[in-house]
């Protein structure tokens, strides 16, 4: 299980270890909450997916960044906990069953609820894992033993409380008003389960007669099978055309019914023909207005989106053939004006997938009003909770601002049951809008409560209907952690950190949670709401399932590793809350962007295969004495005297200096969410710094005398520097940095690198100084390497070069970091100057800032074949010169083409100029 080899193998496999130490966090339960631990609390409660689901790559984004600050705030000492669970999914898994039960030749009704339940629960036992199973692939750090279900026994008392409690606060209360209806669940939706979308639709034009015969009144509709159900037309009462008409009334055309013309304010008398049919039962302004002019309410349409009784000959037809159907019908009559066609927005069902329809039902409400003011007290008094990014504040405070009653009864059976029982024996033992009903806890407590009202000898009946999925998650953060008991938990960790979400259910989800929070704990159930992007596919597009064009984060694990997967995701963050696009290959399965990440890993693989090896040269112990003591030191206190001294020596006091300032880097970005930027300097720290610079400057003192003291410091830094780094990036990669530091520190299992300190960084040890003097080394030893390949010069041969510089400050910066630059670049003769004091011959230059490099080429290389080599790139780029000189000259070009294709131009032009420059400087040198 442990990696106790005393070396890594040659090549890094993530599937095996990934696997290993999955499955070892989560048997020796590394990552279970302690109330007891001295840490100050860290809590993030996972937003809970649902049972019906699988991993997307929008969850594995989101458990990327949950799972990064988790591990971070753990390894800082604080009291970490990372609370996972599931949403029943109310909506989704009836949709699942009704679909198995269709293909029985069933329904629910066929089955009842009892069987019915059973086969749910059956479901979920079976699958209802499966999503859950899935982010453990992702080797997130959550604590499994507290892993919760919105319909498990605590969670379902959490919800009855919860309701009996606004219920006898008067915050709950049933009633028959419109509703957002989906005719495909057969069950009302929230007004943030629609999704408008704009439709191509038609606007039919039709008269309705006056009842006197005087004349009619034309008027307009998107849904022409709903003026079944008008009980008035409305026109503005400052509509000179209607007043003297106000008061008459109109025949309703197939129907026959007597209608008012009626005013109100809300009508436009600028749209259209200034007259507005109303369908009180069927339009959310219409039902506003019906009841302010005391209109009947005529319902036409059944729970399925059929017509209903009130329709007359179009009973039993669906909506969208009535539809059809009544046109014809007021063609025929004479009444149709005209049709035109029309855009307009039209709301979906979000589960549904259908046309919404605003139906007339009797449904259990939340009033909104004092919870929402509650809310917004705390948002604009506390900022709390604080959002990242800022732009998301506003959002969220003017839902707070606008919100309506919240309609939190669905027509489902999978779910929590709304407490409420009806005394049914005061309506012949049925349900209806006047049966006198008690809300309690639990049928007994009703039983109680009905009997002392009306008697020993009753009968009743609870409520068929299930609450609203998102009440349950409402809850989430305080019913997770034990509440309506005064837990520990809840007295540890709550209220919780952070809340990871994306911006596409603010409304759904993060405002609900903060009025409830507000509302049953006087707390804000969360200090930070980070707001997350959406994950785009390779064109940029968000992904769905109607574009099919989602990527499966399995396949990438499979294929990468999940390390690779989530130091992508993560790295590609530019800020917090801004989308990223994945970069697919969707004919062969292959992400260059995760696989470039893959090779990140390698490269840490072997840099770390290689110091291990050159620390394996004592044979006493296996690791030499001085490394075993800078491995089991802690980094945080810098104890090892050899690595605090000024005489160290100076390639080891730059990787010191840039490694510490990589910690502190890292540290900022993370505690400000800058979560992508702080994987981008760890690339670069750990890439760059380590693996192609420092690693290459120790080498020719690694594979000197093994007892000598320079050696012994190469050592000694490079097992303290990879050890640090490991701990810096094991947020990021926790795979592969645990492989790494369990064999590094010859671990025997009982510790693990995920509750090692953080890196808390020396800032005595951070010296900008030679980190300035090491970017001229690099910038002179790239300059050098570019000539020498340029030349053709072979890679073993030794050469002489002359650093040319008048500035007296590189002189004195190059001058001690010679050794450095003769090694890397095999200079066996290294003359750093102001002024040349003889004619080098023939030579081949370049220039790295003020510095320019020459090489002298006699007796290296054929002088002839370079001279010709060098004089064909030169007419090739002069080629290029005078084709886009002519491109920039053409008034067709320039007149027509856009800004950035002319800009192009320009910019490869001048770049051009300033390479033909060089070769000319180059073919004059070898002359």
């Amino acid at each position: 299980m442990t990696a106790n080899q005393s070396n890594l193998s040659t090549q890094y496999d993530p599937t095996i270890t990934e696997a290993k130490w999955q499955k070892y966090w989560e048997e020796r339960e590394v990552f279970k909450a302690n109330t007891d631990h001295p840490g100050e609390p860290y809590c993030i409660v996972i937003p809970p997916p649902n049972v019906t689901g699988s991993l997307h790559m929008g969850h594995a984004f989101e458990a990327s960044l949950i799972d990064t600050l988790t591990r971070y705030h753990r390894m800082i000492g604080r009291n970490t906990l990372w609370l996972p669970g599931k949403d029943h999914a109310s909506i989704a898994v009836s949709t699942i069953l009704d679909k198995q039960l269709k293909a029985e030749g069933k329904t629910r009704k066929d089955l009842g609820r009892e069987e019915y339940l059973k086969r749910a629960w059956a479901w979920k036992e079976q699958s209802g894992d499966r999503i859950v199973n899935q982010l453990r692939s992702l080797g997130v750090s959550v604590d499994w033993t507290r892993e919760r279900f919105t319909m498990d026994e605590g969670l379902s008392e959490a919800v009855k409380e919860a309701f009996v409690r606004l219920y006898d606060e008067g915050l709950i209360y049933r009633g028959n008003y419109l509703v957002n209806w989906c005719p495909a669940s057969e069950s009302a939706v929230s007004d943030v389960e629609i999704e408008n979308q704009e439709v191509d639709g038609h606007l039919w034009h039709f008269r309705y007669p006056l009842t006197d015969g005087s004349g009619y009144l034309e008027v307009a509709t998107t849904r022409p099978e709903t003026m079944l159900g008008d009980t008035g037309v409305a026109v503005n009462p400052d509509d000179d055309r209607y007043k003297h008409l106000v008061g008459k009334t109109l025949t309703l055309p197939i129907v026959g019914r007597e209608i008012p013309i009626i005013t109100d304010q809300l009508v436009d008398p600028e749209f259209g023909t200034g007259c507005v049919k109303v369908t009180p039962a069927h339009d959310l302004n219409d039902f506003e207005m019906g009841q302010r002019h005391n209109l009947p309410m005529i319902n036409i349409m059944n729970k399925d989106g059929t017509l209903n009784e009130n329709a007359g000959e179009f009973v039993g037809q669906d909506r969208f053939v009535a539809r059809k159907n009544v046109v014809e019908k007021l063609k025929e009559l004479g009444v149709l004006v005209k049709i035109e066609e029309y855009r307009h927005s039209v709301p979906f069902s979000d589960r549904g997938k259908v046309a919404v329809e605003p139906l007339l039902s009797t449904q259990w409400f939340v009033k909104m009003e004092s919870l929402g003011k509650k809310a917004l007290d705390f948002l604009d008094n506390k900022n709390e909770p604080h959002y990242i990014p800022e732009r998301w504040k506003k959002v969220y405070r003017d839902w707070l601002v606008k919100i309506r009653d919240w309609c939190i009864s669905r027509q489902l059976w999978w779910g929590h049951q709304i407490p409420a029982w009806y005394v049914v024996s005061e309506t012949e033992g049925e349900i209806t809008d006047h049966t006198p009903f008690v809300v309690a806890k639990s049928e007994a407590e009703a039983q109680e409560k009905a009997q002392a009202e009306y008697g020993a000898d009753i009968t009743l009946k609870q409520d068929p209907d299930v609450l609203d999925t998102w009440f349950s998650s409402g809850l989430w953060p305080f019913s997770t952690m034990g509440w309506p008991h005064n837990t520990t938990d809840l007295a540890t960790y709550y209220p919780t950190s952070t809340l990871v979400t994306g911006f596409d259910i603010i409304f759904f989800w993060v405002a609900r949670m903060t009025m409830m929070g507000g509302h049953f704990t006087d707390q804000m159930p969360f200090g930070d709401v980070y707001i997350h992007g959406l994950v785009l596919d390779e064109k940029g597009q968000k992904m769905s399932k109607t574009k099919n064009n989602g990527i499966d984060p399995l396949l990438m694990i499979d294929k990468y590793g999940a390390d690779a997967l989530r130091f992508t995701l993560i790295k590609k963050v530019a800020g917090a809350g801004q989308n990223i696009s994945f970069d697919y290959d969707r004919k062969k399965d292959e992400s260059s962007s995760v696989e470039a990440s893959r090779n990140f890993a390698n490269k840490l693989w072997n840099a770390a295969r290689f110091v291990m090896m050159n620390l394996n040269q004592d044979g006493e112990k296996g690791r030499l004495g001085d490394w075993e003591k800078v491995v089991s030191v802690d980094t945080d206190s810098l104890e090892l005297s050899a690595l605090a001294k000024p005489d160290l020596p100076l390639a080891d006091r730059w990787i010191l200096s840039r490694f510490h300032q990589t910690v502190k880097q890292t540290r900022e970005y993370i505690e400000a969410y800058g979560l992508g930027e702080a994987a981008n300097g760890l690339y670069n720290f750990i890439w760059g710094d380590f693996c192609d610079w420092y690693i290459e400057l120790v080498k020719s003192r690694l594979w000197q005398d093994k007892t000598s003291k320079s050696c012994k410091i190469a050592q000694q830094t490079l097992a303290y520097v990879l050890e640090g780094t490991l701990k810096l990036l094991h947020p990021f990669m926790p795979h592969i940095t645990e492989e790494i530091w369990q064999t590094l520190t010859l671990s025997d299992g009982e510790n693990t690198l995920a509750l090692q300190s953080y890196p808390k960084g020396g800032t005595d040890l951070i010296q900008p100084q030679i980190e300035a003097s090491f970017e001229l080394v690099f910038g002179v030893i790239r300059t050098i390497r570019n000539l020498r390949a340029e030349a053709g010069i072979k890679p073993g041969a030794k050469i002489t070069v002359i650093l040319q510089t008048e500035s007296e400050t590189e002189m004195k910066t190059l001058q001690p970091v010679s050794d450095y630059i003769k090694d890397i670049v095999k200079v066996e003769n290294l003359t750093i100057t102001k002024t040349l004091a003889e004619d080098p011959g023939q030579v081949i230059a370049g220039v790295y800032g003020t510095v320019q490099a020459i090489v002298p080429l006699t007796g290296i290389v054929d002088i002839s074949a370079l001279k010709s080599k060098l004089q064909k790139n030169l007419e090739k780029v002069e080629k290029e010169i005078k084709s886009l000189s002519g491109r920039l000259k053409n008034p067709g070009f320039v007149n027509k083409a856009p800004a950035d294709v002319i800009q192009a131009a320009k910019d490869s032009l001048k770049e051009a100029e300033i390479q033909a420059e060089i070769l000319r400087d180059r073919l004059k040198r070898l002359e």
